[in-house]
């Protein structure tokens, strides 16, 4: 735990295109995504919700302060990004939590992702309007 004091545990998420980068190190509980508090960054208390709930999950919202770079994609997406890479750093650092995080499937990436665009159609599945005459 000493290394972790100087240089914190790092944990990557990804979710969609967006890409998390957090750095987890003891402290008293705030959040900061790209310099910026939480609130200021995410303004859906559902995205809210999202980030914190490795740490509420595991009772650890006054024990870690997290450090977050996160690039890409929109809002829900990277937010679903913070809380995966929380949840992957908060398992580096306290390895007994990883199967209550596993059993609240905070561990597992979400693989969904936008489905390519099709030559001849106008979207990935859609096509062109049907004219009858």
């Amino acid at each position: 735990m000493v290394e972790a004091a100087t240089n914190g545990i790092w944990g990557t998420g990804r979710r969609k295109t967006s890409v998390a980068r957090v750095r987890l190190m003891p402290g008293k509980g705030t959040i900061m995504v790209n310099n910026r508090e939480l609130d200021k960054y995410f303004h859906s208390e559902r995205d809210k919700g999202n980030v914190w709930s490795p740490l509420r999950l595991t009772k650890m919202t006054n024990k870690y302060d997290a450090f977050v770079t996160v690039t890409g994609g929109g809002q829900t997406g990277q937010a679903g990004a913070v809380m995966l890479g929380i949840a992957r750093a908060l398992m580096e650092a306290e390895p007994p939590l990883e199967q209550t995080l596993r059993d609240a499937q905070l561990l597992t990436r979400d693989s969904r992702m936008k489905e390519r665009k099709k030559y001849g159609l106008r979207g990935a599945r859609r096509g062109c309007q049907f004219s009858k005459r």
